[in-house]
Parts: C-alpha cells; sequence; structure tokens
C-alpha cells in the first residue's frame, strides 16, 4: 500500500466517499424530497466550513461578496439538479452525467474568462455529445431493449452539470482576491436558506434509518471535499480527473448490488466517450484551471 503514491490514495478515497454519499441521497431520497437532502447537507457542510475558518482566523465575508453570492447560487443549481437526477435515474446514469461539467467548464471559459478556443475543445463537445445520446438512449438508440431515461431527469443532470461548470468558473475569478474556505462556505451559506422554503413546504420528518442516511450525506460529502482537495495538491491534473471517475464505476457497483440497476452496453460505449471527452476538454484548459483554489460542489 504504501507504494501506492498518497496523492492516488486520496483520490480514489474521494471517489468512493463521494460514491457513498450517492448512495446515501438515492436511499433517503425514496421518501424524502430532494430539496430536503440539499438542506441537509448544506447546514451540516457550512457549520463545518465555518468552524475551519474560525479556526484558521480568515473573516468569513470575502471581498467581492456579489460574485461569491453568485458562485453561492449557481452551487445550489448544481447540488439541487444533482440530487434530482439521482433520485429519479439509475445511480451510474446520474452520476455519468454530472461528470460532463469539465467540458461545460472549458466551453464557459471561453465566453466568461476570454480563453482561447481551439480544436480540443470542439472535439471534446463532440465526444461529450456522444456520450450523452448513448447514455440517454433517446429512441432506443443502441440500448439493447432497455428504455430511454425520463427526459426530464436527464435534463435536469445535465442542467446541473452546467450550474457546476459556472460555479467552477466563479471561483476562477475569485481565487485571486478571496481566501479559499471564503469561497466553499458561501456555497453552503447560500443553499441552506435557498432550499429551505422547499424544505418547509414539501418536507418529511426522517423516520428511524432515514436520519443515517442523512448523517451519511453529510459525512461523505464532506470526506469526499477533503480527500479530492489533498489528492489535487498532489497528482497533477490530468490524473486527478482520470480517476475522478472512479466514481461512476462505484456508483455502478452500489446500483447493481443494492438497486438491481444494471448498466447496458450503450451506457459503457457512453461512458467512454464522455471519459475521452472530459480528458481532452481538460487539456484545452489546463493552464487556468491549474491557477483555480480547489473547492468541489459533489
Amino acid at each position: 500500500m504504501h507504494r501506492i503514491p498518497l496523492g492516488v490514495r486520496y483520490m480514489v478515497g474521494s471517489a468512493i466517499a463521494f460514491s457513498v454519499m450517492s448512495l446515501f441521497v438515492k436511499w433517503a431520497g425514496q421518501r424524502l424530497p430532494s430539496q430536503e437532502l440539499v438542506f441537509a447537507r448544506s447546514v451540516a457542510s457550512f457549520a463545518m466550513s465555518f468552524a475551519l475558518l474560525r479556526r484558521a482566523g480568515v473573516s468569513p465575508w470575502g471581498r467581492r461578496r456579489g460574485l461569491l453570492v453568485l458562485r453561492g447560487l449557481y452551487g445550489f443549481g448544481g447540488l439541487s439538479c444533482a440530487y434530482y437526477a439521482i433520485t429519479h435515474l439509475p445511480l451510474a446514469e446520474a452520476t455519468l452525467l454530472s461528470y460532463l461539467h469539465p467540458i461545460f467548464t472549458a466551453l464557459l471559459a471561453t465566453r466568461v474568462l476570454g480563453e482561447r478556443a481551439d480544436r480540443s475543445l470542439v472535439a471534446s463537445l463532440a465526444l461529450g455529445s456522444a456520450g450523452v445520446l448513448l447514455v440517454t438512449r433517446p429512441f432506443g438508440l443502441l440500448g439493447a431493449g432497455q428504455p430511454p431515461l425520463d427526459p426530464l431527469a436527464v435534463a435536469v443532470a445535465l442542467g446541473g452539470a452546467f450550474f457546476v461548470a459556472s460555479a467552477y468558473v466563479g471561483v476562477r475569478q475569485l481565487s485571486a482576491t478571496e481566501h479559499p474556505l471564503v469561497i466553499v462556505m458561501y456555497f453552503p451559506m447560500i443553499a441552506a436558506p435557498a432550499s429551505l422554503p422547499a424544505t418547509l413546504r414539501h418536507g418529511v420528518w426522517p423516520a428511524g434509518v432515514e436520519w443515517i442516511a442523512l448523517a451519511g450525506v453529510a459525512l461523505f460529502a464532506q470526506l469526499g471535499q477533503i480527500w479530492i482537495t489533498k489528492g489535487l495538491a498532489h497528482e497533477p491534473a490530468g490524473r486527478a480527473t482520470a480517476l475522478s471517475y472512479l466514481q461512476i464505476a462505484f456508483a455502478a457497483l452500489w446500483g447493481a448490488a443494492i438497486f438491481g440497476e444494471i448498466p447496458g452496453p450503450a451506457t459503457a460505449l457512453g461512458t467512454a466517450l464522455i471519459f475521452a471527452g472530459t480528458l481532452v476538454g481538460a487539456r484545452a484548459s489546463r493552464r487556468a484551471a491549474a491557477a483555480a483554489p480547489l473547492a468541489t460542489l459533489d
């Protein structure tokens, strides 16, 4: 075990943690509304982030508060869409669609940050789009008898990936003036009150083991954030991106073992195309990504 690089161990640990978080989300989401899960996760994350800020002696308010709030709103949108997708789609497919955000980030960076678009970005978008078609199986496309996925849930999942990409672009803009812990804290600080109205209106009081599921969501989300941050500090961006895709494999394992969700051949091929598109997109925006602080939305 000691021969495995420390950064690789952190990245594998983060992939396992985030996949277990998704498992708890899907488990709790069988009865609890997804916005209630967002609220519970945000409250726990805010408490932990605020404690870290106090310990570091950093003011939580930041300098560019308007952009910090906007980053928090994008994060709330991304998390809301991701949790909705997990509770309405097979676990592997929902996780996979959320991993389109690196491609969207590369595209947005050309528009918002003025980064140069090249053939790598075009190839990334083409590969990612082809992969989405295979995974979602519209009109039974290469679905081997499997029905197409719920179009609304697919649209929400893709919207979530776009929100996450928007948040990452905001993080890049904020990195020059704000402490990373401040950027991280604004996400749950905005998400908690934003998800509260829907939680109060449609929320269901957790019963029995659902409390364990909510605690699992908060705990493994925090572990995943800590480990991916440490992993990215030790590993090159390209290798870290590849290792993060282990989350899809773990999600497929949990989905098959616990929920009886068996991915078909179209999903496997679509996964390969989206993976390739993400790596191409990561290379296209590597210089800009290297300057961004390490904050995640999973």
